[in-house]
Protein backbone atom coordinates (compact mmCIF):
# COMPACT_ATOMS: atom_id res chain seq x y z
CA UNK A 1 0.00 0.00 0.00
CA UNK A 2 1.25 3.45 -0.87
CA UNK A 3 1.16 5.78 2.15
CA UNK A 4 -2.03 7.77 2.00
CA UNK A 5 -3.85 5.47 -0.44
CA UNK A 6 -6.74 4.84 1.92
CA UNK A 7 -9.19 4.11 -0.90
CA UNK A 8 -6.82 1.47 -2.27
CA UNK A 9 -6.42 -0.04 1.18
CA UNK A 10 -10.19 -0.13 1.65
CA UNK A 11 -10.56 -1.92 -1.69
CA UNK A 12 -7.91 -4.44 -0.61
CA UNK A 13 -9.68 -5.23 2.65
CA UNK A 14 -12.95 -6.14 0.90
CA UNK A 15 -11.80 -9.64 -0.07
CA UNK A 16 -10.96 -10.74 3.51
CA UNK A 17 -14.33 -9.35 4.60
CA UNK A 18 -15.96 -12.03 2.43
CA UNK A 19 -14.03 -14.82 4.17
CA UNK A 20 -15.90 -17.58 5.95
CA UNK A 21 -13.34 -17.43 8.75
CA UNK A 22 -14.61 -15.37 11.70
CA UNK A 23 -11.00 -14.64 12.74
CA UNK A 24 -10.15 -13.17 9.35
CA UNK A 25 -13.46 -11.30 9.18
CA UNK A 26 -12.99 -9.78 12.65
CA UNK A 27 -9.46 -8.62 11.84
CA UNK A 28 -10.55 -7.23 8.48
CA UNK A 29 -13.40 -5.31 10.12
CA UNK A 30 -11.00 -3.78 12.62
CA UNK A 31 -8.66 -2.76 9.80
CA UNK A 32 -11.51 -1.31 7.77
CA UNK A 33 -12.64 0.60 10.84
CA UNK A 34 -9.17 2.07 11.28
CA UNK A 35 -9.10 3.11 7.61
CA UNK A 36 -12.56 4.64 7.82
CA UNK A 37 -11.48 6.51 10.92
CA UNK A 38 -8.60 8.06 8.96
CA UNK A 39 -11.16 9.20 6.40
CA UNK A 40 -13.28 10.78 9.14
CA UNK A 41 -16.12 8.29 8.62
CA UNK A 42 -16.57 7.79 12.35
CA UNK A 43 -20.04 6.21 12.32
CA UNK A 44 -18.94 3.54 9.86
CA UNK A 45 -15.69 3.01 11.78
CA UNK A 46 -17.61 2.55 15.02
CA UNK A 47 -19.92 0.01 13.36
CA UNK A 48 -16.92 -1.94 12.06
CA UNK A 49 -15.24 -1.97 15.48
CA UNK A 50 -18.44 -3.10 17.20
CA UNK A 51 -18.98 -5.89 14.67
CA UNK A 52 -15.35 -7.03 15.04
CA UNK A 53 -15.83 -7.14 18.84
CA UNK A 54 -19.10 -9.07 18.51
CA UNK A 55 -17.50 -11.69 16.25
CA UNK A 56 -14.57 -12.13 18.65
CA UNK A 57 -16.94 -12.42 21.63
CA UNK A 58 -19.06 -15.01 19.83
CA UNK A 59 -15.92 -17.09 19.26
CA UNK A 60 -14.64 -16.52 22.80
CA UNK A 61 -11.42 -15.16 21.27
CA UNK A 62 -10.31 -12.76 23.99
CA UNK A 63 -7.05 -11.73 22.30
CA UNK A 64 -8.94 -10.83 19.13
CA UNK A 65 -11.56 -9.04 21.20
CA UNK A 66 -8.83 -7.08 22.98
CA UNK A 67 -7.50 -5.71 19.71
CA UNK A 68 -10.86 -4.53 18.44
CA UNK A 69 -11.84 -3.23 21.86
CA UNK A 70 -8.68 -1.12 21.95
CA UNK A 71 -9.61 0.57 18.67
CA UNK A 72 -13.16 1.51 19.65
CA UNK A 73 -12.32 3.34 22.91
CA UNK A 74 -9.91 5.62 21.04
CA UNK A 75 -12.79 6.68 18.83
CA UNK A 76 -15.19 7.04 21.76
CA UNK A 77 -12.68 9.23 23.60
CA UNK A 78 -12.41 11.51 20.56
CA UNK A 79 -16.19 11.84 20.65
CA UNK A 80 -16.19 12.87 24.32
CA UNK A 81 -17.45 9.46 25.47
CA UNK A 82 -14.50 8.84 27.79
CA UNK A 83 -16.45 7.06 30.54
CA UNK A 84 -17.89 4.58 28.06
CA UNK A 85 -14.45 4.09 26.52
CA UNK A 86 -12.78 3.52 29.90
CA UNK A 87 -15.45 1.10 31.09
CA UNK A 88 -15.31 -0.96 27.91
CA UNK A 89 -11.54 -1.18 27.94
CA UNK A 90 -11.29 -1.92 31.67
CA UNK A 91 -13.70 -4.83 31.29
CA UNK A 92 -11.60 -6.60 28.67
CA UNK A 93 -8.26 -5.74 30.31
CA UNK A 94 -9.42 -7.09 33.66
CA UNK A 95 -10.29 -10.42 32.06
CA UNK A 96 -6.61 -11.17 31.40
CA UNK A 97 -4.57 -12.80 34.16
CA UNK A 98 -1.42 -13.35 32.11
CA UNK A 99 0.22 -12.17 28.92
CA UNK A 100 0.95 -8.71 30.25
CA UNK A 101 4.13 -8.59 28.18
CA UNK A 102 2.23 -8.82 24.87
CA UNK A 103 2.07 -5.73 22.69
CA UNK A 104 -1.74 -5.73 22.49
CA UNK A 105 -2.23 -5.89 26.23
CA UNK A 106 0.46 -3.29 26.89
CA UNK A 107 -1.20 -0.99 24.35
CA UNK A 108 -4.60 -1.53 25.94
CA UNK A 109 -3.25 -0.89 29.45
CA UNK A 110 -1.50 2.30 28.31
CA UNK A 111 -4.73 3.54 26.72
CA UNK A 112 -6.68 2.63 29.86
CA UNK A 113 -4.19 4.63 31.97
CA UNK A 114 -4.61 7.58 29.60
CA UNK A 115 -8.41 7.35 29.78
CA UNK A 116 -8.27 7.20 33.58
CA UNK A 117 -6.45 10.53 33.91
Amino acid sequence: MIAGDIDGALASVEQPLQANSPVIRSRALRLRGELRLIQGRTELAEADFREAIAIAQKMGAKALELGATTSLPRLLDQQGRRDEARSMLAEICNWFTEGFDTADLQDAKALLDELSR
